[in-house]
């Protein structure tokens, strides 16, 4: 039951890599139901609460949630328990460094440059898509290709997310910030990950697969920068539906 929960956060908090990841096998779809809800509960803790303080006390609950996986997660809970079993006793240290990064949120914290932006995307997008490669017998030799992969990934949802965060209150770009230069970044990331994806087996691909509209929104971004505060740079919705059946069906990334 507690796989169905999870599965069922994802579907309704996450439908694109919910369908993507429902095209999986069983066994990979096992693995990643509780990685992804993991990270959807981590992501919302910030905003679920109007009181910073309290924000943080939930952030601090999945830290310490974090520590206690290599011990079998937090009894009767229903993400930790199966994303214990889904790591079986190693990953922990991408998912703690996913929840530090995400205090930034608590306090709406500015990006100073690019460069801090970056590495709250390493934190964050970069660190979950390795976390569920490694799961699904991805090597060490994988984890630069897998990163590079999933920051840009991350970028592409971050851009995709920016009109949103605005509306919140948060900037989510640096001030000054070269919006072209930073998808070209990312763009290069997913191609040079692509060149050496022979490096990631086979069984780890349904892990990289929620990334398949990365690169477009990327190139998106980089044609028209503007598009990106007008909330432009989602696919059409045939488009969407049809790479979602693909990379559901393929695995590819």
């Amino acid at each position: 039951m507690s796989l169905d929960h999870c599965r069922d956060l994802v579907e309704r908090g996450d439908p694109d890599r919910a369908l993507v990841t429902a095209g999986a096998d069983e066994a990979a779809q096992a693995k990643l139901w509780p990685l992804w809800a993991f990270n959807l509960e981590v992501a919302r803790a910030p905003w679920a609460a109007h009181e910073p303080l309290v924000a943080e006390m939930r952030l601090q609950f999945w830290a310490d949630a974090v520590e206690r996986l290599p011990e079998g997660g937090t009894p009767g809970h229903p993400v930790m328990e199966p994303l214990a079993e889904a790591l079986g006793g190693a990953g922990a240290a991408p998912l703690a460094a996913l929840v530090e990064a995400r205090r930034r949120d608590v306090w709406r914290e500015p990006f100073a440059d690019v460069a801090a932006l970056g590495a709250y995307l390493e934190a964050t997008s970069a660190g979950l898509f390795w976390a569920a490669a490694r799961s699904l017998g991805a090597p060490e030799a994988a984890e630069p290709v897998v990163r590079a992969y999933g920051w840009g990934a991350g970028l592409a949802a971050w851009l995709r997310a920016a009109p949103e965060l605005s509306a919140r209150g948060w900037a989510p770009l640096p001030e000054g910030a070269d919006v072209a230069a930073l998808a070209r970044d990312g763009l290069s990331r997913i191609a040079e990950a692509r060149r050496r994806r022979r490096v990631v087996p086979a069984s780890a691909f349904a892990a990289l697969a929620p990334g398949w509209q990365a690169a477009g929104i990327l190139r998106r971004a980089a044609r028209a920068p503007g598009r990106v505060a007008e909330g432009g740079l989602g696919p059409s919705e045939f488009a969407r539906r049809g790479g979602l059946a693909w990379a559901g069906l393929t695995g590819r990334w």
